[in-house]
């Protein structure tokens, strides 16, 4: 229990993957303007990123290992990843086309959002289980809704700041970003 927890907490906070891995920066950038764009990316990379890991796991695990053809798991993984997010992009689009229409090119930009196949291939690399695939990767999708919410509520209260006009815009958002990551690097050291 105490491995999991640990688990959970490393990607949650300790190697978030936006702050600490650096990975995903594109839609963590582009749509954090607005809380509600936020969140809705948010839970559609959780939801991609959660499901490509578990199918890529057994894939990984029961498929391409048994035929000892491991070299072919980035390309096995894009598939699945653009697969899902074919499906992900389809059902936002009739469920809340608002949302949909919000997103924008990001949605479909998923497939190519590096956050979603390094978490595929950092539970291979890191020999986890299904239990800790599945841990790992909710805790991990969770922290990047974590850190897209902070940021863009960030992004909002800066919009309406007196900011000057040389750092306005994308300057000031990453000024922000670079604190909130060397904030998150403070967790680091902790597992």
């Amino acid at each position: 229990m105490d491995k999991i927890i640990a688990l959970a907490f490393a990607g949650f906070i300790a190697e978030n993957v936006i702050l600490s891995q650096f990975l995903g920066i594109c839609p963590f950038l582009g749509v954090s303007k607005k809380r509600s764009s936020a969140l809705g990316m948010g839970f559609a990379v959780l939801f991609v990123m959660l499901i490509s890991s578990m199918v890529t796991y057994v894939l990984y695990r029961y498929v391409l290992e048994t035929l000892n053809i491991e070299y072919m798991r980035t390309i096995v993984f894009i598939l699945v990843i653009a697969s899902l997010v074919q499906m992900v992009e389809t059902f936002i689009k009739k469920v809340s086309p608002a949302l949909y229409k919000a997103l924008g090119i990001y949605l479909p930009l998923i497939t190519t959002n590096c956050a979603v196949l390094g978490v595929a291939i950092l539970n291979i690399s890191k020999d986890h289980n299904f239990l800790g695939t599945v841990v790992y990767t909710t805790a991990i999708g969770l922290g990047f809704i974590f850190v897209m919410f902070i940021f863009s509520m960030l992004r909002e209260k800066i919009n309406n700041a007196p900011v000057p006009k040389a750092f306005q815009g994308i300057p000031i958002a990453l000024v922000v970003a670079a604190i909130l990551a060397i904030l998150f690097s403070r967790f680091g050291g902790i597992i």
